[in-house]
Formats: C-alpha cells, structure tokens, sequence
C-alpha cells in the first residue's frame, strides 16, 4: 500500500499505480482516507489483515495442486474433482479453493485436450489489370415458397467489376461449381488467382482440382471475416437492394431471366463508384481511357465556355472519375501500428 501512495505522490497516474501494484484504486483511496482522517505510523501493519484460521497451509494446498494435476485427475474440472473424493470419503478442501489455487497457478483454463487451430493468413491479392483475379461466392435467391431457395453462382473481376459469369442453380454443388468455372474461363480466360470464401463448394475438392489443373492459384477468406471477400460482397448488396429485385421468384427460369437482365444492366449501364464511374465493360475491355479522354474534352470546353463558375481547385479532372492504377483484397498497411484492411468496393 505504501508503494501504491509513494507511485501516486510521486506523479504516477493511479490507473499506472494500480498496473504496477496490483492493488486497486478504491482500496488506496479508502487506506489514504483512514491515514488523514487518523494518521498513525504504524497504520499499514494495522490494517493487514490477521491470516484466517480455517486458511490451508502452505503444504495443504501443495497436496490439493498435486491431487488435481495428477494423471487421474489432469482432464476432469475441479467439481468433479470435488465429488469423486467424497465419494471416495475425502475432502481436502472446498470447490472454491481448488479454483482459487489453480488461480494461483495460472492453471485457470480449460482443462481437457482442445484442438488448436492454426492462424488464417490474411490473403493479400492486387490485380492492375483485368483477367488477373477473379473472386465468387453463392448467394440465396428466395422461391415461390417459403424455405424454398435457388442458388446463384457470381463471379466477377476484381479490377473492373465486370460479372464475367453467372449461374442460377437449385443446389450448392463442387461438380456445379467446376461446370460453372470451366464455362467461364472457357469465355473469358484463366486468371492467375481465383479467390472465395470457405463455403463447402468453394473448398470442394473437384474445384481444387479444377484449378490445380489449371496451374490457377486458389485463395480463400479467412473463417467468419466477410471482408475479406468484399467485391462479391458489395455485388450481392447492389443485386438485393436494388428497385428491380422480387420479394420471391416463381420459378427457377424466373430467377434466371432476372440474373441475366441484372448482368446485362450491371457489366454496360451501371456507373461504379469504385472504377472512375466508368461501366465494368468499358474497363475490362479497354475502353475506359477513351472515355476519360472524352470526358476531359467535354469539362474543358465546359471551363472555356463559363470559366466563371469552374474555381483553381477544378482545372483538373475530378478524383471521382480516376480510374485506379491497382485494385487490392487486404492491401498491406504501410504505416507501422495499422492494421491491413479490405478495400472498399463500393458499387
């Protein structure tokens, strides 16, 4: 206790003091309220406590840490413990002090064998032009009935967006899923990673298969982080959101013809956020540096027509309609002390 006041007067915070001494900031405030209202020299020694008369001594609570540690007891919790002795016609002492001993020990854990798993790297994928990194995942789309659902298989571009492949199923499936794959590479090319999350179809072995075949690098999300895939993520937010998605389909051709139209509005008339407001097939096909070009022309001779109503700050092309150089899932932090996070993908 003198310690804790010694640390205080000296300057150190009492959140530090209590760190350092283990001794609460209520108990020193109560003890240096007791010490002004009747200082005595000897008033620490007279607030120690008296050793407790029913306290295990020191070889008691050796022989109950033995007794719990032993080969027969190593995997059974302290209340087991406890039972199987009186049963046995032993008591060494009550439940609670077999915890408080543990405690002591830093032996307060679970105390069977538990399975260890190994930590999930973080994957790390930049792509800086399209055909690179492809990322899917199966969403749920609602049938004519309740509990009734069809299963839509998106893939799509990291770097321009474009949807390069959608298939609308009744089942989760790796044999589906490698049709699905095979059809779209078949069209569109093999990139050099395909990413997904850790869905059963994702991991499925005639994917890994279909891949290593292939010579194409599978990349997988970590388990329960959604961000780490968040270009499929975000695609899935703008298909369910939108004015145009059903409360139910009544068929699974229903389903189909809807996807279809929604990839078609999607790839050509939407304007993403995320790539210069361009449309993803005007990049994933090269034509977006023509359109910024364009779209430069058109705000130049706007500035020459009403130079009035354009200030310094806007000689040049907006930062909205910048197409970025690299697109990334987890970019590594470049500052020490931040944490590596998913890119946006606002769409």
């Amino acid at each position: 206790m003198t310690v804790h006041h010694d640390l205080t007067a000296a300057g150190v915070t009492t959140r530090a003091a209590t760190t350092l001494t283990s001794i609460t900031r209520s108990t020193a405030a109560r003890c240096k309220a007791r010490r002004a209202a009747a200082p005595s020299p000897s008033l620490d020694a007279a607030t120690e406590r008296p050793m407790p008369a029913n306290k295990l001594t020191a070889a008691e609570r050796h022989q109950v840490l033995s007794m719990l540690n032993c080969d027969r007891f190593v995997d059974q919790a302290p209340l087991e413990v406890y039972a199987q002795l009186l049963d046995e016609g032993t008591y060494l002492c009550s439940v609670s002090t077999m915890y408080r001993i543990l405690r002591e020990n830093t032996q307060v854990a679970e105390r069977r064998r538990q399975a260890r798993h190994p930590a999930r790297v973080c994957p790390e994928l930049v792509a800086d032009a399209p055909r690179q990194v492809y990322t899917w995942d199966i969403t749920k789309l609602p049938g004519p009935a309740k509990g009734a659902y069809y299963d839509a298989y998106v893939m799509v571009d990291i770097y321009s967006r474009y949807i390069v492949g959608v298939h609308v199923q009744t089942r989760e499936s790796g044999l589906l899923a490698v049709e699905f794959m095979t059809e779209i590479f078949a069209v569109h090319g093999i990139p050099n990673v395909v990413h997904a999350d850790r869905g059963t179809s994702m991991t499925s072995k005639p994917v890994a298969t279909l891949l290593a075949d292939l010579e194409v690098t599978r990349s997988h999300s970590r388990p329960k982080v959604s961000n780490d895939n968040p270009y499929s993520e975000s695609l899935f937010k703008t298909l369910k959101y939108g004015p145009a998605f059903p409360q139910r389909f009544g068929s699974i051709h229903h389903a189909r013809q809807f996807m279809d139209s929604f990839v078609t509005w999607y790839n050509h008339e939407h304007r993403h956020s995320g790539i210069g407001l361009h449309t993803p097939a005007d990049v994933h096909f090269g034509l977006a540096a023509q359109k910024a070009a364009e779209r430069s022309s058109v705000l130049a001779d706007a500035r020459r027509s009403h130079p009035e109503r354009f200030t310094a700050a806007s000689a040049t092309t907006p930062k909205i309609l910048d197409l970025p150089t690299a697109t990334w899932i987890n970019k590594p932090a470049t500052d020490v002390g931040i944490e590596p996070a998913a890119d946006q993908a606002a769409a």
